[in-house]
């Protein structure tokens, strides 16, 4: 390179942006536009989250027990993504919401809206719910509560068999959108249990859940299973009970777990990667947490078919305060997916974000004191300590609505970033960062001030 190519050189090559020592994070680093000759709605953004898994969008719902249950894994795959249902349950009820997720179709069901025994006593009734189906002991319907009913009673300590319906006819849970809807036109219903392949309550479906998702963007291209139903995914700890819950997961019909660690390359995960893929050589299975090269190659000859990055740095997640271990994420994903890439291991940066807001939502770290109470702990290698040192902590986030809504409308965002940027693709977009082609730069704290609102007395912030 002679005097003037070094002096006309413009932005920073990501290999020599990050090999100076600093530890980025994704606002410290800003990426530079290239030239567009394409729309944005021809952007692809179909990916891999693990060898042999492909989804029609990157984004993955995080094994967390305020985020990851049957009803996101069911959304998130309807969308075109994936969730992986948390493991902070007995292996019997994780296996449950794997079953209910595998046999629905439709991503507005209520699942909590399912009541055991008619001798059961309804002391509060979910704003959201229109009614909730009573079961025998064999998960059979045999009765219906609405709400209103519910509402009218003057006294409310009484068991449901003193003011419940008949069952109306149940919804099969194999079918589609546009046949629940027609199936509750035809039988004039305004909601319906939804039952599974033996005839058990999964949930409630509903005319306004139908209205509903009518009103939000049309949903994708599906994340299907090697069984033709929808994707699930699930966690498993590294304990040695946790391959009894892998065994359950697996007749459930899971389609890919995660080793759900905070730091992943110890011993325990290792000897768990093995044993799952001997046992189950073709399920596909995740590792992690990593954020360093080292942890990622131990984890890829394990046999792991993905890795999770990310040590500290979700919103909720005190890691990096309490212990002074970690990374920031920018740096952890670059050299992670540096070396996974020439093993044909595909990288899931775990990235929490929040916005301010009114109406919010509980959510809470895995390694909050709250969650460790319900079984996290093994999580972070802590379940055998007498003294539990929190690693995260508990929270709210703004509601920010339905993911049927939000993602559609953010991944629509990222379509027009990867035009910015001249990626017509995911792959396209690697394609070019790995030849130099884009280019990078570090942003000062006055230019990360700069490119984000400022100098207004007030705004209103609405992303769509």
């Amino acid at each position: 390179m002679n005097g003037l190519e070094l002096e006309l050189e413009d932005g920073f090559r990501a290999s020599r942006l990050f090999s100076q020592g600093f530890s980025y994070t994704y606002d410290d680093v800003i990426m530079l536009p290239h030239y567009i000759d394409f729309p944005a709605d021809a952007v692809d953004l179909s990916t891999r989250l693990s060898r042999r898994i492909r989804l029609s969008i990157p984004c993955v719902a995080s094994p967390m027990d305020t985020v990851s249950e049957s009803s996101m894994a069911v959304a998130m795959a309807s969308l075109g993504g994936a969730a992986i249902i948390h493991s902070n349950t007995s292996p019997a009820a994780q296996a449950s919401l794997v079953r209910s997720a595998k046999s629905r179709r439709t991503p507005f069901v209520h699942g909590s809206s399912v009541i055991s025994g008619s001798d059961a006593i309804i002391r509060t009734f979910d704003e959201v719910l229109p009614a909730a189906v009573v079961t025998d002991s064999n998960k059979q319907p045999i009765g219906v509560v609405a709400r209103s009913d519910w509402e009218r009673l003057e006294d409310k300590d009484v068991p449901v068999s003193t003011y419940m319906r008949s069952a109306p006819p149940p919804v099969p849970a194999k079918y589609d959108f546009e046949e629940v809807a027609a199936f509750l036109a035809k039988e004039k219903l305004g909601h319906a249990p939804l039952v599974d392949e033996d005839g058990e309550v999964i949930g409630v479906i509903s005319i306004e859940d139908i209205e509903r998702i009518r009103g939000f963007p049309k949903l994708g291209k599906p994340s299907l299973g090697r069984d033709g139903r929808l994707l699930t995914g699930a966690s498993i700890g590294t304990r040695e009970d946790d391959k009894e819950r892998l065994e359950q997961l697996v007749k459930a019909g899971v389609d890919v777990v995660v080793v759900d660690s905070s730091q992943g390359n110890s011993v325990y995960q290792l000897e768990m990667i093995k044993h799952a893929k001997k046992s189950f050589p073709e399920l596909d299975v995740i590792g992690g947490n990593v954020v360093t090269i080292a942890q990622a190659q131990n984890l890829i000859q394990a046999g792991v078919d993905g890795l999770r990055v990310g040590m500290g740095s979700g919103s909720i997640c005190t890691t990096q305060e309490v212990c002074a271990v970690g990374r920031g994420q920018a740096t952890a994903v670059y050299k992670v997916s540096s070396y996974a890439k020439d093993h044909n291991v595909p990288v899931i940066a775990d990235v929490y974000e929040y916005q301010g807001g009114r109406r919010v939502k509980k959510y809470r770290g895995m390694g909050s004191l709250e969650a460790m109470t319900k079984g996290s702990d093994a999580r972070y290698l802590g379940d055998t300590l007498k003294l539990k040192v929190a690693q995260g902590v508990v929270g709210a986030v703004a509601d920010k609505g339905s993911v049927l809504k939000f993602i559609p409308y953010t991944m629509q965002a990222v379509k027009q970033g990867f035009q910015d940027l001249g990626a017509s693709s995911l792959q396209s977009a690697h394609d070019l960062l790995r030849s130099s082609v884009l280019r990078l730069e570090v942003r000062t704290g006055a230019a990360q001030v700069e490119g984000a609102v400022h100098g207004l007395v007030s705004y209103e912030k609405k992303p769509f």
